[in-house]
Parts: structure tokens; C-alpha cells; sequence
């Protein structure tokens, strides 16, 4: 009893949410069930005058009263054809409305998401979310608000209207619907099941999707097509399995459906033509017989509908849970009460920090960390695959928060910071750094919206990228693919470095972000550096030494700890992991140029 009651208080709150998405579009919501009223109106008067037509052309009327017929029936149905097309329209206008304040809200919300969100959901769930998952809600409000509406009422006024029309014959109805209306409740319940497995599978086949097109230059390296072909369709036929099976449940609404008319059309007939004939048409006339005919096709017809409905709100209430799931879920990082939104300058300081990705993960990605970085140094970080180098900037910007300790920045705790305030002060160019859709002026705007054309051309020839830029048929206005597809991987580095100089922020990191350019415009970058941001914090990850030689201080990073802290000249001689990379690099180079 506490679990039903508990379902439907979920329920009732999941409803409230998507119904505050409806705003806008209220009016339109509430006028479409008032339209088909007024259609069911209509279509149900026009057999009750249509048997009243019948019997008077029997008893032999005239011209006179055939015409007035004729022209009340044809005004009903032109009101019925006119309530039901404006009901359509703003039906759609509803629905389709719905859809776009949903997946506008989704798509808001997930913008506000951390790192630690984004990870609990999966990209790939996150698209099925705001693609499959709303047009089912889409398609399920569509039905709610004009066929959960219609069929009901089509229902009760067929009923009275035939009881009115067939008295005693009427009570067909009351023995087929109750067969019916289970039949339809063991097919909702046998499918339910089935759409709710569905959705999760979904999810699957968007991820093997998103995985392939974005490795599809490894793919084809590795000649895996065939590999990734046999992924892609056991996930495929698995969704096709489930909705196959879902699919021969709701095939049998057909044949039920049939068998009810059919049962009910045999009685009428055959009972209502040997009434008609015993009683010489005094207890049924050839009127009421046709109008009972039709509002039988209008009470069958209605149970085959108000299936297909829950069928459809059976299919869409797993998607509204995953829908406000994604709305009620909240940033993992929150803006304090009391915000600052100025940073005083670069200087960064680690107190005590320890960092673990998940409140259940065993052993922390960071512990012990100290670390005391003066505004304006140049700091080098080396260390091993997995030493968690990236994983010590990240928390600068927080995207992510410590467990244990704390990290300022300008002095301050980056908690006390409003988030956009501090991220704007901190410019991070990662090696695997992407590149939007749009003209390259489009992309160096990230960086500064309001940045002309000249501070553009200054940045891109401090990162290197001008001299490449200048060899596009349209330089700066060269249309860049999505995810930068159609420039080298070394040329979208040089553009994601021009991007982060225009920012001028007060803490720049760079996360190995010069691994593919040459080790001369590596060196021309760190010089144009020096010059154009002297103020600024330059906090370099590097698997070449080269790149943080002239750094003020280098720090070794072993196992999730500073394994040493000092200058390149100091590491040599007091860090054996640091010298035996040194060394290692040095004796490589100069193999190669013998």
C-alpha cells in the first residue's frame, strides 16, 4: 500500500514538472479538449437526426422537410469538420510546443551540469534523452489532450445516445466492452514491461553510434569496420527484439478489436431486423436500427483508440522519469550565497588537497597535495601516464571539487568565487581541445566575443596559426567542420592557443596542449607567451622537458603526488625520475640527428 501510494506521488510530481514546460502554451492546451468536445457533440447528434430522417421519408414527408434535414446535418458537419481541424491545429501547435520548451530546458540544464553530472549520465544517454525521449512525450501530450479526450467522451455520449436510439438491444455493449477493455489491460500490461527495457538500449546503440563516428579515422586505420558493423547490429537487433516482441502484443488489439465489432454487428443485425419485423417497427423502426448501427462502430471505435492511448502513455511514461530526471538533477557545483566575482590575480595555492572522482571510488586520484604558485610564474608539470597531472589543473577552474583540503586562487577559495567569474579568469587549452562549427573568426571569439579583427591576427601570429591561416583561399573567414575535421591536429592546437590568448585571463593552462607542433614552434609559442601575458600564470603539462625548461618552477608528478617541486637545473640533480626522462629525450634527439 505504501509503494502504490509512493509510485503515485512520484507520478503526480513528475507531471507537475513537464507541466511547467508547457507555459506558453496553456491556451492552446486547454482550448484543443474544448474543440473536441464540441466535435463529439456534432458527430454524435448527426445519426440521432439521421434516423429521424429515415422515419419521416417512411412516413412519407415532403421536399420541405428532407431539405431542412439535409441542411442541419450538412451545418453539423461542417461544425464538426471545423472543431475537429482548429482542434488538430492547436493540438500540434501544443505538443510541438511542449517538445521545444523540454528539450530547451534539458538542453539549459545540462549546460549547468559539472563534470560529475555529465559522467553519472553518459553523453550518449543524454542525446537519447533530448531526441527519442521527448518525441515520445511529444506524441503521448498530442494524444492526451485530443484523443484521451475524444474517445472517452465518444464513449459515454455513443452509450446514452444508443440507449436512447436501441433500449434493451443496447445492453450488447455493456457485455463486449468489459471484454474488450481487459483484453487491452493485459496487452498494456504485457508491453509496458518491454518499453521500459527499450529505452536503456537506446542508449547503448547512440553510444556505439557517437563511438564510432568520432574514432571512424582509428576505425579505418585498424580496418574494424567489420568489428564495429557486428557491435553496431547486435545493439540494433537487441532495441529490434524487444520492440518485435512489443509488437505481436499489440498486433492481437486488431484481431480482439474485429472480433468485438463483428459480435456486436451479428447481434444488431440479426436481432434488431427480427424485431424490426415482429413488431412491424413499433418497438425498432429502420431509423433507430441505422442509428444504432453507427453509434456501435462509434463505441468500438472509441476502446480501439483509448488503447492505442495507453499504449502510447505506456511507451512515453518512461521517457517523462528520464526526462525529469535530467530536470530535477543539480549542478554537483553550486555558487555560494554570497559570491565574489573579482579575481584578485593568478596566484593558485593547494592546502591539503586530496581528490577522488566518486564518493565510492577506494583510493583518491590526488593526496597531500601542497602547492604554492605565485601570480605570474611560469610552472611546468611532468609526470607519467596517469600521475593525474590533468586531473590537479582541473580542480584551478573547478570543474571539479576537492575532497579534502582546499585550492585558492587570487587568494580565495574557488568555492567562495562565482563559477563564470573564475572560469572567465582561467583559459585552459587541452591537448584534445575542440573546435565548433563556424568560421575560424567564429572560434577565436570564444575567446573574446568583442575581440576585432587586428587582436585576432595578434594572437593567431603569437600561437603560430597566422602563417597556415593565411594560405586558406578565405583566411580567417575559413569554414572550420565540426570538431575542426578539416584542419591538422597541430593547426587546431595553434587556434585553441590564439583562442585562450585573446581571453587574456589571469591563469592559463596548457594541458600538453603543443604535443603536436614542433619543437621550434613550441619554443615560439613559450616566448610569445612570456611577452604578450607577462602577468598572467602559465601553468604548462608537457611530456617534453623542452617545453618547461625555462620554467620558474617544475613539478614531477608520481602516482597522484608532487614527487619533487624545484627548477630544471635543481631536478637534475636531486629527481632520478626527472633526470632519466631528461636524459632518455636528449639521448633520443640526438640519435636521431646522428
Amino acid at each position: 500500500m505504501e509503494c502504490e501510494i509512493l509510485i503515485r506521488e512520484v507520478k503526480g510530481r513528475m507531471v507537475k514538472k513537464l507541466a511547467k514546460c508547457i507555459r506558453e502554451y496553456k491556451a492552446v492546451s486547454i482550448a484543443t479538449p474544448i474543440l473536441v468536445l464540441l466535435e463529439v457533440v456534432m458527430e454524435c447528434i448527426i445519426p440521432f437526426i439521421t434516423a429521424a430522417l429515415v422515419n419521416n421519408i417512411k412516413a412519407g414527408c415532403g421536399m420541405k422537410t428532407i431539405i431542412g434535414y439535409g441542411l442541419a446535418l450538412t451545418g453539423m458537419a461542417l461544425l464538426s469538420l471545423t472543431f475537429g481541424s482548429v482542434a488538430g491545429i492547436t493540438c500540434s501547435t501544443a505538443s510541438c510546443g511542449l517538445a521545444k520548451n523540454l528539450r530547451k530546458d534539458m538542453f539549459y540544464k545540462v549546460q549547468q551540469f559539472s563534470f560529475e553530472n555529465i559522467d553519472k549520465f553518459s553523453t550518449s544517454s543524454l542525446v537519447t534523452r533530448l531526441t527519442t525521449d521527448v518525441t515520445n512525450v511529444q506524441m503521448a501530450y498530442m494524444m492526451i489532450i485530443r484523443m484521451a479526450v475524444r474517445c472517452p467522451f465518444m464513449l459515454i455520449f455513443a452509450f446514452v445516445m444508443a440507449f436512447v436510439m436501441g433500449g434493451k438491444m443496447a445492453f450488447i455493449f455493456l457485455l463486449v466492452a468489459p471484454i474488450l477493455g481487459v483484453g487491452l489491460a493485459i496487452i498494456t500490461a504485457k508491453v509496458m514491461p518491454l518499453f521500459n527495457n527499450v529505452f536503456k538500449k537506446y542508449d547503448r546503440i547512440n553510444s556505439s553510434i557517437q563511438e564510432n563516428i568520432k574514432g571512424i579515422r582509428v576505425v579505418k586505420s585498424y580496418v574494424r569496420e567489420e568489428h564495429e558493423k557486428e557491435k553496431f547490429g547486435a545493439a540494433a537487433e537487441d532495441v529490434c527484439k524487444d520492440f518485435t516482441l512489443a509488437e505481436r502484443i499489440l498486433a492481437i488489439n486488431n484481431p480482439l478489436m474485429q472480433f468485438c465489432l463483428y459480435a456486436v454487428m451479428v447481434f444488431v443485425l440479426s436481432f434488431g431486423s427480427y424485431t424490426i419485423i415482429t413488431s412491424r417497427g413499433l418497438d425498432l423502426d429502420v431509423g433507430q436500427f441505422s442509428a444504432l448501427l453507427t453509434y456501435s462502430f462509434m463505441i468500438l471505435m472509441s476502446l480501439m483508440m483509448i488503447s492505442m492511448v495507453f499504449v502510447m502513455i505506456t511507451m512515453a511514461t518512461e521517457s517523462c522519469k528520464r526526462i525529469v530526471e535530467v530536470l530535477d538533477e543539480e549542478s554537483a557545483l553550486q555558487n555560494p550565497e554570497n559570491p565574489v566575482y573579482e579575481v584578485k590575480d593568478g596566484s593558485v595555492d593547494f592546502d591539503g588537497v586530496c581528490f577522488k572522482y566518486s564518493k565510492n571510488a577506494e583510493r583518491n586520484t590526488l593526496s597531500d597535495i601542497d602547492l604554492h604558485i605565485k601570480s605570474g610564474q611560469t610552472v611546468g608539470i611532468i609526470g607519467g601516464t596517469g600521475s593525474s597531472k590533468s586531473s590537479l589543473v582541473q580542480l584551478i577552474s573547478r570543474l571539479y571539487d576537492v575532497t579534502e583540503g582546499s585550492v585558492k586562487v587570487g587568494g580565495l577559495d574557488v568555492r567562495s568565487y562565482d563559477i563564470e567569474s573564475l572560469r572567465n579568469q582561467v583559459a585552459v587549452v587541452l591537448q584534445k581541445n575542440i573546435l565548433f562549427s563556424g568560421t575560424i573568426k567564429d572560434n577565436l571569439r570564444w575567446g573574446n566575443k568583442n575581440a576585432t579583427d587586428e587582436e585576432m591576427v595578434e594572437a593567431c601570429k603569437l600561437a603560430q596559426a597566422d602563417e597556415f591561416i593565411s594560405t586558406f583561399p578565405d583566411g580567417y573567414d575559413t569554414y572550420i567542420e565540426q570538431g575542426g575535421a578539416n584542419v591538422s591536429g597541430g593547426q587546431k592546437q595553434r587556434l585553441c592557443i590564439a583562442r585562450a590568448l585573446l581571453k587574456k585571463p589571469k591563469i592559463l593552462i596548457m594541458d600538453d596542449s603543443t604535443s603536436a607542433v614542433d619543437t621550434k614552434t613550441d619554443s615560439l609559442i613559450r616566448k610569445a607567451m612570456r611577452e604578450y601575458i607577462p602577468e598572467t600564470t602559465k601553468i604548462v603539462i608537457a611530456q617534453r622537458i623542452s617545453s618547461v625548461l625555462d620554467a620558474d618552477m617544475i613539478i614531477v608528478m608520481e602516482g597522484g603526488k608532487i614527487g619533487a617541486v624545484g627548477t630544471h637545473d635543481e631536478l637534475l640533480k636531486t629527481n632520478e625520475v626527472y633526470k632519466d626522462l631528461y636524459i632518455m629525450q636528449n639521448k633520443g634527439g640526438a640519435e636521431d640527428e646522428q
